[in-house]
């Protein structure tokens, strides 16, 4: 119950109420909560107190609304293990699971469009290299987790355009080119805050947390076949991190 002589604010207090209700299978996932009226006569409490409380647990990913039709619980966010996460999960060159990926667009550019790959390609001074830029969706079910771009240098994928629109699974793509096939990944994570455009495709407002994962995909010859940035919603992922001394 909400205690109004604690130091907890009330809005926290029927935040971690509402929580206890979704983990304990109370609120299930897609199911309608209780309306700001009814929180409002249910714990003696103001409609900006329970305002407040749900646009928190909203943001945070616990809540979501329908308009017109209220606020429903949110299904449970997809789990990311660090220790099983290997750098392939949104590679277009080491992924056989081509339905899965809802493409947005696919189009040829060059090194000079995008500086960042001179330095993951090592590319000289003043040479022009040219790539395919492939941006695609991810989901869980019917929920849209990451927005991809992978960066494939077409010199030595010269195919790669026809065959990603195609849906070629990538063994096809790899064969006989067996020093090209992806061997390594190097991964880096930051947390950034979604633009403009990318707000869209991910269905969330501008400035909304994500997780940034910039994946380098090298083969086993040790060249740098792929470059993937992935986006992923923080309010629909969560990271698990698992060490043994």
């Amino acid at each position: 119950m909400i205690n109004k002589y604690s130091n907890v604010p009330l809005y926290s207090q029927l935040k971690n109420i509402i929580i206890e209700k979704i983990e304990s299978g109370e609120y299930p996932p897609d199911t309608k909560i209780p309306s700001e009226q009814d929180f409002c006569e249910l714990y003696n409490i103001s409609r900006p107190t329970v305002r407040q409380a749900i646009s928190e647990l909203t943001n945070n990913g616990y809540l979501y609304k329908e308009k017109g039709k209220g606020t429903f619980v949110s299904k449970p966010k997809s789990s990311i293990t660090t220790k099983r996460y290997t750098g392939f999960t949104d590679s277009i060159l080491d992924n056989e699971i081509t339905n899965e990926r809802d493409i947005i667009s696919i189009e040829k550019i060059t090194n000079r469009d995008f500086k960042k790959l001179d330095e993951v390609f090592s590319i000289a001074n003043n040479q022009v290299v040219d790539f395919a830029k492939i941006s695609y969706k991810s989901k869980n079910g019917e929920d849209i987790i990451s927005l991809n771009t992978s960066y494939i240098p077409m010199n030595l994928f010269p195919d790669i355009i026809e065959d990603v629109k195609s849906k070629k699974p990538s063994y096809d793509m790899l064969r006989g080119k067996y020093p090209l096939l992806p061997a390594k990944t190097k991964s880096t994570l930051e947390i950034i805050y979604t633009e403009q455009y990318e707000a869209q495709y991910l269905m969330v407002q501008p400035g909304q947390a994500l997780f940034m994962v910039s994946n380098i995909i090298f083969s086993k010859s040790g060249q740098v076949v792929e470059f993937v940035i992935s986006k992923y919603r923080a309010d629909k992922c969560k990271l698990l991190f698992e060490n043994t001394k």
